[in-house]
C-alpha cells in the first residue's frame, strides 16, 4: 500500500538534491577558474623533473655509452650488479656521508643557538637588524661564494691563514693549515662555508618555530624553577621538532648530493676526500672515454635508494612527540 509523501518533505527533498547540484557546480567552477593557473607548473614539472628522472632510470638497465656509435642495449640488473662490487662507489659514499655528518648538526644547531639569541631581543629594530645581517650571505650566487671562501683558504693570499701565521703566530709556512689539500680538514672547511652561506635562510625557520610556542609554557616554566639550559630542552627542542626534521631531511639530501665545490676545491682527483660518489657518477657520465651513461645512471639511483634508507629512518627519530 503506497505511503503518501507530505508535500514539505517533497519540498525539502527536492532543495537536498539542488543544493548537491550546486555544491558540485561550485567545485567545478573552481576547479575550472583555478586549475588552469598549474598548467605551465605541471607542464615544466614532466620537462625538466619527471621525464629525466624516468628517463634516467631506463638509462640504467642500459649499457648506453654516449660516444659509441652502437645503439644500447638492456642489461637489466648488471649495472647494479658490477655497482655493488664497486669499491670506488662505497668509498665515495662513505666520503659523502663524512662530509653529511659533520655538516648537518652543524646545520641544525648553530642556526637554532642564534634563532634563540635572536628570539630574545627585545628591541625590534635592533631584532630586524639581526635578520637582515643574517640573510647576507644567502643572497650571495653560488660561484662567488665558492671563489670568495677558495680565496679565504688560500695558503698564501687566504686571511684565514695570514691572520693565523703572521698575526697570532700560532703556525709558520710550513706548518699552516692545508685547508683544501688536508685530508683531514677538507670537509670541515666545506662545511664551514657552507654553515655561513645558509645561516640566515635556516635561522628564519627556526625563528618562525619560535614564534609558534606558546609564551605561557615559559612562563609556567620559570614560576617551576626551570632555568633556560633546562627550559631549552624541555619545551624548546620537542616543540622544534617539525622544523628540525624538515631541516635535517633537506639539507642531507643536498649535503650527500654534493658536486660543485668538490669539483671546484677537489677536482677529480680519486685520491682526494672530494672524491665522491657524485663525482664518481659525474666522471663517469661526462669524464674521458666512452662516457658510461648506463653505469653513471644506475651510480645515482643507488644513491638515492641509500639516502631514501636514511630519511625514513631521521622521519622516526624526528617524529613529533605530540
Amino acid at each position: 500500500m503506497a505511503q503518501a509523501v507530505a508535500p514539505g518533505d517533497s519540498a525539502q527533498a527536492a532543495r537536498a538534491v539542488a543544493a548537491g547540484r550546486s555544491a558540485w557546480l561550485r567545485v567545478a567552477l573552481d576547479v575550472v577558474r583555478t586549475y588552469p593557473y598549474l598548467v605551465p607548473a605541471i607542464f615544466f614539472f614532466a620537462g625538466w623533473q619527471l621525464l629525466p628522472i624516468l628517463d634516467s632510470l631506463r638509462l640504467s638497465f642500459t649499457d648506453d655509452k654516449f660516444l659509441d656509435q652502437l645503439p644500447a642495449r638492456f642489461v637489466g640488473l648488471q649495472n647494479y650488479r658490477d655497482l655493488l662490487r664497486d669499491s670506488l662507489f662505497w668509498k665515495g659514499v662513505l666520503r659523502a656521508f663524512v662530509f653529511t655528518s659533520i655538516f648537518v648538526p652543524g646545520m641544525i644547531l648553530i642556526p637554532m643557538v642564534l634563532a634563540v639569541l635572536v628570539d630574545r631581543v627585545t628591541n625590534n629594530r635592533i631584532a630586524t637588524a639581526y635578520r637582515l645581517i643574517l640573510l647576507i650571505p644567502s643572497m650571495i650566487p653560488a660561484p662567488l661564494i665558492f671563489v670568495l671562501w677558495a680565496w679565504m683558504y688560500n695558503n698564501y693570499i687566504g686571511p684565514i691563514n695570514y691572520f693565523l701565521v703572521d698575526v697570532l703566530h700560532f703556525f709558520d709556512v710550513n706548518t699552516q693549515p692545508q685547508w683544501i689539500n688536508d685530508r683531514q680538514l677538507v670537509f670541515f672547511s666545506i662545511a664551514v662555508m657552507e654553515w655561513w652561506w645558509g645561516l640566515g635562510y635556516h635561522t628564519m625557520f627556526f625563528l618562525a618555530g619560535l614564534a609558534t610556542i606558546p609564551r605561557d609554557l615559559f612562563d609556567a616554566a620559570r614560576v617551576d624553577g626551570a632555568g633556560e639550559w633546562r627550559m631549552f630542552w624541555g619545551i624548546t627542542w620537542y616543540r622544534l621538532l617539525p622544523i628540525i626534521l624538515v631541516l635535517a631531511v633537506v639539507r642531507f639530501g643536498t649535503a650527500m648530493a654534493v658536486i660543485d665545490e668538490y669539483l671546484i676545491m677537489g677536482g677529480m682527483n680519486r685520491t682526494r676526500n672530494t672524491y665522491t660518489w657524485t663525482v664518481y657518477m659525474y666522471e663517469t657520465a661526462f669524464g674521458g672515454g666512452f662516457q658510461f651513461r648506463g653505469y653513471a645512471a644506475a651510480i645515482g639511483w643507488l644513491g638515492a635508494l641509500f639516502m631514501l634508507v636514511v630519511v625514513a629512518g631521521m622521519f622516526y627519530v624526528f617524529r613529533s612527540r605530540d
